[in-house]
């Protein structure tokens, strides 16, 4: 299954997140590779909202904190354009998208990889059986 949307610039906060080093060393061993520091956001396009709820209904991997201070979170293995990467689903009590917004974590900074800006169009995979 794909979903299709527009890169959107993000509020800034995903750096921090993904250089958390209980982050880190859960997306090698749940993924086999490091995250990029900082996450790609994606507004889905319309046409492909309906199809958000089966696409996202199995999570891969749950991250969870060392320190009471942080919320877990669940990951998608999804391909963005092909690259390897991960939709991260905080916690509702900390998320700050709404709910057209997906946030893609990879091994790369996916914009300068696949030359792409905001306002670009990207295809979002799963990578998974089950959407």
């Amino acid at each position: 299954m794909k979903i299709r949307g527009t890169i959107e610039k993000g509020a800034g906060r995903g750096a921090f997140f993904t250089s958390l080093d209980w982050v880190v060393e859960q997306f090698e061993t749940g993924f086999g590779w490091k995250p990029f520091p900082g996450t790609l956001n994606v507004r889905v396009s319309p046409e492909d909202i309906s199809k958000l709820n089966d696409f996202f209904e199995r999570k891969d991997l749950e991250l969870i904190p060392d320190d009471p201070a942080f919320c877990s979170a669940s990951l998608k293995s999804v391909r963005v354009d092909g690259i390897p990467a991960a939709v991260v689903f905080p916690s509702e009590d900390v998320r700050i998208h709404a709910n057209d917004i997906i946030e893609v974590i990879a091994g790369c900074h996916i914009k300068d990889a696949l030359h792409l800006a905001d306002g670009d169009e990207v295809i979002i995979t799963s990578s998974t059986a089950g959407g």
